[in-house]
């Protein structure tokens, strides 16, 4: 989002866990994100994208002439095909390595831990065009994790996972979640990658840790000229520094190219068909290869869907009411548990008035957060919008609340710091600077400071707590230094297999109803829809067995699910 997008702990401990929570939850798919699952920061803006009508431009044409044909897709707003990829990147034939440690642009840590069921992973790198339009150009590595089928004579194929952002690195949250996928594991190779611009393929580096701490500092809720100023001065030296450091792939990071990259990954693998399974920003990857590639598709399955038909103002505002609509649910769940609830009220507009006066507070006066540093009222909203992510976060945010009323920010900078991809080291992962080159070079939608201005009263109607917030965010792609492609994805799939589309009616980052909104874009007999009544961002990590039966019977079997299910 912009900074700009349970028992008490030392800071010291609350960091250490938190990092290791959020890696293993925000790996099951509740990565906010953008998602567009979230906006991670205040160059991010909010898509519902991932992770973007009053830019004033034209929707891109609709791709056409979408063929099965290995390698041939077309582009955009032409009837002209990609060039086909020859033999030598259709034949290549990975090279499997124990996987090493993940680097900084991932995140770093420790080599991954095996998987459950006696598999190890595996990791290796496979070469594709930076330019599909010109496939015999530059290449780059692109680089994949896997852990093999532990039933080999029941294998089906590789199931690829994409698990949001964007810009999120598959190489790092596959096995953080691997055990949530044990089942799938028995008849898949489970598979996940690095996309273009993520982590170990072709990284876009913008701005350094120090620059990015003054970065994600930046009042994102500006309330006089000085601080538009400000805002709007950071976020153009921010795409500046996108420009100097990776101004050669920024033409080429977007969903389109990394749609290619998974048929070109399916092909590499061996599968006459691509199983996949795409979470938050994931389901617009997926949505937009199912497009390009509809003969292709096998079984698919997408949870927290992010909504195709809508642009980058409209996601926003969905995204405004998202959250508003957790904050509601974690306001009532601390009313109906009385005096056990750190925050004090009586109803849910008491709770959620503690809530906005910290952050009026905070606005004017930071409070001390550990190390030197300050927990800053957009700090605090960005906190407040990763622990919605889920139910299991909510101890966290309510403990954040009391501990920054009292004076200590470390919670929820803590909070702010795992959106942001900040360990504790102070070294930034590229997420962000991922998730904002891949939004921006997807949506077309640039926004004036004024344009911007004149919507605010409608952000602020649908989100009294996140609406300035996440209005302020749209001007994330004004000043990026390549155009845009689309002001929302087709991802129209005629004769596409089916494809199970999960809706989850509490999720705050991807709103319930963009559930729907796919099944319909992907076409007659294409999408198939549950719905999950829960709380929190995705389904089938949540703790459904219902959800989780129906997707791994149809992963499994190819059973495909009654349309309009309904999971509690």
């Amino acid at each position: 989002m912009p900074p700009s997008a349970t028992a008490v702990r030392s800071a010291t401990a609350h960091a250490a866990a938190i990092a290791a929570s959020l890696s293993v939850l925000l790996a099951a798919g509740c990565s906010g994100g953008s998602d567009r699952d979230r906006a991670r920061d205040p160059a991010a803006g909010t898509t519902s994208t991932a992770s973007a009508a009053a830019s004033g431009t034209s929707r891109a044409s609709a791709p056409t002439g979408s063929s099965s044909t290995p390698g041939t897709t077309s582009s955009p707003g032409t009837s002209n095909p990609v060039p086909p990829l020859g033999k030598e990147l259709t034949g290549q034939k990975p090279v499997w390595k124990t996987c090493p440690a993940p680097s900084e642009a991932e995140g770093g840590g420790a080599a991954p831990q095996p998987p459950p069921g006696g598999s190890a992973w595996e990791c290796a790198t496979v070469k594709a065009p930076l330019d599909y339009a010109d496939p015999g150009g530059k290449t780059f590595d692109l680089a994949l994790i896997r852990a093999r089928a532990i039933d080999p004579q029941k294998r089906i194929g590789s199931l690829i996972f994409n698990f949001g952002g964007p810009g999120g690195s598959g190489i790092t949250t596959l096995p953080a979640a691997a055990t949530d996928y044990t089942a799938l594991n028995t008849r898949y190779d489970l598979v996940s990658f690095d996309p273009r611009g993520v982590g170990r393929s072709v990284p876009v580096r913008c701005e350094d840790d120090k620059q990015l701490d003054a970065f994600y500092s930046l009042d994102a809720t500006p309330d006089t000229d000085a601080e538009i100023t400000a805002y709007s001065d950071g976020l153009k030296s921010y795409a500046s520094a996108c420009k100097q450091h990776s101004g050669g792939a920024l033409p080429h990071v977007g969903t389109l190219n990394a749609a290619r990259d998974l048929d070109l990954m399916r092909q590499v693998l061996g599968d006459d068909k691509l199983y996949y399974f795409g979470i938050s920003y994931g389901t617009e990857l997926g949505g937009v290869y199912a497009h390009l590639f509809p003969k292709n598709v096998g079984r698919a399955v997408f949870d927290a869907v992010v909504d195709p038909t809508k642009d980058s103002e409209e996601g926003s505002l969905g995204q405004a009411k998202g959250f508003q609509l957790a904050l509601d649910n974690f306001a009532q769940d601390c009313v109906d548990r009385g005096d056990q609830c750190l925050i004090a009220g009586t109803t849910r507009a008491e709770v959620e008035g503690q809530i906005t006066d910290l952050l009026k507070r905070l606005d004017a006066r930071p409070v001390p957060a550990g190390g030197g540093r300050e927990l800053t009222q957009t700090q605090a909203l960005n906190g407040i919008a990763q622990s919605l992510y889920s139910q299991q976060f909510w101890p966290l945010l309510e403990q954040g609340v009391d501990e920054a009323d009292g004076g200590d920010g470390s919670l929820l900078l803590a909070l702010s710091d795992a959106m942001n991809g900040r360990n504790q080291d102070g070294r930034y992962d590229n997420m962000g600077a991922a998730f904002n080159a891949i939004s921006c070079v997807d949506t077309k939608d640039r926004y004036s400071v004024a344009q911007t201005r004149a919507k605010l009263p409608e952000f602020r109607a649908a989100s009294p707590v996140f609406g300035d917030y996440l209005g302020w965010g749209m001007l994330g792609c004004t000043n990026w230094p390549v155009p845009g492609t689309w002001e929302h994805p087709d991802v129209s799939a005629p004769g596409a297999a089916p494809v199970v589309v999960i809706g989850n009616t509490g999720d705050p980052a991807t709103p319930y109803e963009g559930a729907r909104a796919m099944v319909e874009a992907l076409g007659p007999g294409v999408g198939v829809e549950i719905t999950y009544r829960g709380q929190g961002h995705g389904a089938y990590n949540a703790t459904s067995t219902c959800v989780k039966g129906a997707v791994d019977a149809y992963l499994l079997e190819g059973r495909v699910p009654a349309a309009g299910t309904v999971c509690q």
